[in-house]
């Protein structure tokens, strides 16, 4: 390029930075550059404030833009999560039969909420299995009394929790039997089906071992399952 051209090239630039000086401004690689060249001209032995406090609102900038970013993609995933449980709060409400609520439970519900698994158990105080209900062994798991406080409390140490999210690493045969594929994490719901009545629990499962983590919010889960129970309790009445 010859200098003439570059001169005019150079006249043309300047016009447009001093036109619109946000241009450079806003450009943090650009304002980078030319603290870096005027530090440059300054010599090594002379130490630029101003150069220093920029770096420092840099790393600044830096962490509050990644904060931002991580604050909306918790209320996107929050967002996202409430949109899954009320679709499948809606979906098990249809069925006008308990075995179509059941099959709900079993096929609709994990599809819905993105998961593997999904089962309920009912404690029977049954030595045998209810012939009522044998139409439906493959999707609903009788359990002996006692089970679910066995199944779920001995991880937390608390047998009062709604919600139990943890991890998987050796899937219960009893529960997991008809699971296709290894689960890794879990979210158990306790049910209440009332005074005088034993209680149950839905399982929900993932291959995914982070899908399901204590460190989680349960309150989404939490209305999802007070909500199944008052919608099992008029199937066991």
């Amino acid at each position: 390029m010859d200098p003439q051209t570059a001169a005019q090239e150079e006249e043309i630039l300047r016009d447009i930075i001093i036109k619109n000086p946000r241009i450079v401004l806003d450009d943090s690689a650009v304002m980078r550059s030319l603290v870096s060249a005027h530090d440059q001209l300054r010599g090594e032995n002379i130490v630029d404030l101003r150069s220093v406090a920029m770096k420092r609102l840099e790393t600044r900038l830096d962490r509050l833009e990644a904060t931002h970013r991580s604050v909306i993609a918790a209320a996107y995933d929050n967002l996202s999560g409430t949109q899954q449980i009320n679709i499948a709060i809606l979906k098990f409400m249809e069925p006008v039969d308990f075995g179509a609520f059941l099959g709900v439970t079993v096929k609709d519900i994990p599809e819905i909420l993105r998961i593997d698994f999904a089962c309920l158990i009912l404690e029977t105080k049954l030595q045998e299995p209810d012939p009522t209900l044998t139409d439906l062994s493959s999707v609903l798991i009788p359990a002996p009394t006692g089970f679910v406080d066995q199944y779920v409390a001995p991880a937390t140490g608390q047998d009062d929790l709604k919600v139990t999210l943890r991890s998987v690493s050796s899937p219960s045969a009893f529960v997991y039997a008809t699971a296709s594929g290894t689960i890794a994490s879990e979210a158990c719901l306790r049910l209440d089906f009332g005074a005088g009545t034993l209680p149950g629990l839905l399982v929900l499962g993932s291959q995914d071992p982070n899908q399901f983590s204590p460190a989680q919010g349960t309150d989404l889960l939490t209305f999802f399952g007070t909500v199944y129970e008052r919608a099992v309790r008029r199937w066991l009445s």
